[in-house]
Formats: structure tokens, sequence, C-alpha cells
């Protein structure tokens, strides 16, 4: 067909042909982008098949179809059989928080630390580790998944959030993040969808993207998740996971009710779903809300897989975290983190090991509670207006903003004038950015002065 036909053509996507340079598949997959990232072609916009993009820009089909896998495997877009190409939602952003650099120094309220002044009270326990007489059994490759002491401290721990697993179904991993790599990888396939809140984890959206998972967002309230709307979205597409961070959902800080846990642990069961249950922030609920009465793995444990960081909770620089599973996932699981990790440092297992053996854990976490109360307190007194819901004891707090404002924008401008905050954007999992805001973190900063010179800015700004 001759290229000029299409000039007046409706096509979802022109790319423009004078800018076309060899190789043209990483030519095309380049102005795809752009164009992404200039707000020319929005999320699950619908592009061109590659057959007619092809007659287009007079080129090669096969062309066409390699620069589609290139943004494929980039996660820009998605390809649902017999409907056509889209792209991503969040394909324009690049969201994964702890890999952004600021040149500039600012006031630390974008990424969510662990109050890392309480970091020297483990220092002891790293020196008693150091001087360990069989030091040496704790750097090879044996016990990959964790030695049978680590296991049985990581049940002691999570004992107190409802867990109870013999140790065939518990393993160490590097941290959070890790295990939720570790699940992903094992469990799902390309093109699967999985559930999860409206707004979520970013480093999970972009895991999820970087293994070509389709999330499907669910609409919230001040508890959790809707059970409605989640049996909808289950009898409208096929959907294969759950992915949800009950004790204090990341950015809105929502704590899911029990009630709902319940709700929500039903309609798993009548879908057969695959459980991610991240129960990272669980320290801040169990023995504290009165309306806590441990996981959603207790209800459900053959289809959940649960994960405890003790990032936030003990030291975000010793990266552990457990994993527990149920038995019908179980080989799947223990396949994936081999392959993944061959290894999960022992080293600083042991140091968590004896903190948790020793009881000093729970005098770092009442510590870290307490810097929480008092964050939380200096955050309303600049912000007292603002709806009161959530996790009293939250890391982190959001700012809700009016419908149609860019909370990127608000972003940008706070950052260009000395404090860092993490707009809504980062978190979204729709096309639709309902309820805009901003995170801010009260667990970053050096001090608790800096961070009333943080909210101070940023209430001002807001003019709140």
């Amino acid at each position: 067909m001759p290229v000029n036909s299409f000039e007046n053509y409706p096509m979802g996507w022109k790319p423009d042909r004078s800018r076309l340079k060899r190789p043209y598949y990483q030519s095309i997959a380049q102005l795809l982008e752009q164009d992404m990232k200039d707000g020319y072609l929005s999320p699950n916009t619908k592009l061109p098949p590659q057959r007619e993009l092809a007659d287009y820009l007079d080129l090669n089909f096969t062309t066409i179809t390699r620069a589609y896998k290139l943004c494929e495997l980039k996660g820009l877009i998605y390809t649902i059989a017999g409907s056509g190409t889209f792209v991503s939602p969040n394909a324009a952003n690049f969201i994964t928080i702890s890999a952004i650099k600021e040149e500039n120094q600012c006031i630390e309220l974008g990424m969510v630390h662990s109050f890392e002044q309480t970091n020297y009270m483990i220092n002891d326990t790293i020196k008693k580790v150091g001087h360990m007489a069989n030091l040496d059994r704790l750097l090879g490759y044996d016990h990959p998944d964790g030695f049978v002491h680590h296991k049985q401290a990581g049940l002691t721990w999570m004992n107190q959030f409802g867990i109870h697993a013999d140790l065939n179904h518990i393993s160490l991993v590097s941290g959070s993040q890790n295990a939720i790599a570790i699940a992903l990888s094992a469990l799902f396939e390309p093109g699967d969808r999985i559930a999860t809140d409206y707004y979520t984890y970013s480093n999970f959206i972009e895991l999820a993207k970087l293994f070509h998972l389709q999330l499907i967002p669910i609409i919230m309230d001040k508890n959790g998740m809707l059970p409605s709307d989640l049996e909808y979205q289950c009898k409208k597409t096929d959907i294969k996971g759950i992915y949800l961070m009950p004790c204090c959902s990341n950015p809105t800080t929502i704590e899911m009710s029990h009630k709902r846990k319940q709700e929500i642990s039903n309609i798993i069961k009548q879908h057969n779903l695959i459980l991610l249950e991240d129960d990272t922030m669980a320290f801040l609920s169990a023995g504290i809300n009165t309306d806590y009465n441990g996981s959603l793995y207790q209800l459900i444990p053959d289809q959940s897989v649960y994960i405890c960081g003790t990032g936030k909770s003990i030291c975000s620089g010793l990266r552990i975290a457990y994993i527990v599973y149920g038995e019908p996932l179980a080989k799947r699981i223990q396949n994936a983190l081999y392959n993944i990790n061959v290894k999960t440092s022992s080293l600083d297992a042991e140091i968590i090991t004896r903190l948790i053996l020793s009881g000093k854990t729970n005098e770092i976490c009442k510590t870290k509670i307490e810097l929480a109360k008092q964050a939380n307190h200096i955050f309303s007194t600049y912000f007292p207006h603002l709806p009161s819901f959530g996790n009293p004891l939250s890391f982190f707090r959001y700012i809700p903003l009016e419908t149609g404002i860019n909370a990127a924008k608000y972003e940008d401008e706070l950052n260009a004038i000395g404090v860092r905050v993490f707009s809504s954007n980062r978190f979204i999992t729709s096309s639709d950015k309902k309820n805009p805001g901003l995170r801010i973190s009260l667990s970053s900063t050096k001090d608790l002065d800096e961070l009333k010179n943080g909210l101070q800015i940023v209430s001002n700004y807001l003019q709140i």
C-alpha cells in the first residue's frame, strides 16, 4: 500500500518518519517511548497493528515486530490476544523509588527509611557475631534457604502475627522486595492478572512490569480493598493472584479491618486466587490495634505467600525477610529461591536471629514506635485538617489533593525548593488518576527537627 494513503488515515500512533534512523526497530522503540513521556500517548491507548504500522512507515513487518517486542520487554506496552497492543499504565513514569538519586541536597520526605537513628542498638550484637568461634560456617553455600535456627527464630518473631508453620514452609530471603520477585517468578506467567489496591507499593508495580504481569486495580475504602469490587473484577476477568499490604498499605496508610480480611479471604478461596501478603508493617498493628487478629495467611494458608521483612522493624541494612508458603506452592517457591538467590546472607541472618532470641528486637521496635508517635504528632500539627484514618503509627502519611491536580508537578516543584516527596503517580495502578495526593515520609530525616523543617516547607507550599 502506498505510504501517502495513510496521511489522513486514523491510527492510534503515527511516528514522525523523518526522525527514523538505523537500526529502525530501535529508533521506532525510542520514538514510542518518547511520545509516552511527552504525553502524546496516554496509558491504555491502542497502538496500530504491526502490519498497518509497517505499511505506514514503508518498513518490513519484522522490523515493527522487533520494535514492539523491545517495548514489551521494557514494560512500555502489553498485548491482549484478539484485542491488540496497548500502552501500559505508568509506562511513562520511572517510579522505582530506591533507584532515584538527586544531585541537589533535599530534606528527605520521599523514600521511606526506618528511623535509622536506632541502628546503634544493634552494634553490640554485630560485634558478638563477628567474634563467633565458628563464624566461617556462615560464609559458605550451606543451607541456602536458611539454617534451622534462623528459620526457627523467624517463626518465633512471626508468632505475634498469627503465623504458624513448620520448617519446611519457611525460607530466608534478601528482603521483602526479593521475596516479592521470587513469588512472582515462581507462581505467575507473563500476561497473568493480579488484583491489587488502586494505589499500591511502587516497586511492586515495577516488578509486575518486569515480569509482564497485568495489574487489576481494586477500589478501596478506609477498611481496605472493597470485597464487592474484587468480586466484580474476578467475575469480569481471569484473575490469578492478589497482592495486599493489610497493616499499612503503601502509600495510603490504610489498615485492613479483621472483618475485611475475612471477607477478602472468602473471595480468594472462592476464586482460587494466590495471595501475596506483604506484611512488613505488621509490628505497627500487632498488640496495638485492638481490631488486629492476625494475618490473612492464617485464614487461607494453602493459597498464600506471607512476606515479613525486617527492614522497617529491625534494620534496613540487614537484608533479611521471611517468606512463608502453603504446601501447594512450596516446590515452586523453593525452586525459584534457589535459582534467583543461590544463598541469602547467613551472616545477616545470624545477627537478626540473635536480636530476636535476645529480645533486643522488642526494644528496637518499641523505640521506633515511640519515634513514629512523635513524628505523626508533628505531622498532625502542620496538617490538622486532614482526614484521620489509616495506621496511626505509619512511617509515612498521605496528603490528598483536589481532583484534577497534577500531583507529579507538585512533586517536582517541592523538590526544586528543597524537599523531596513522592506523588500518587508513582503508586497508581490505573490510567484513571482519581484521588491524587502526596506521600510524605516521616522516618527518613536525621532527626525530628529536620522533619519539622521539611513539613513546614510542604505546608507553606500547599497552603493547608
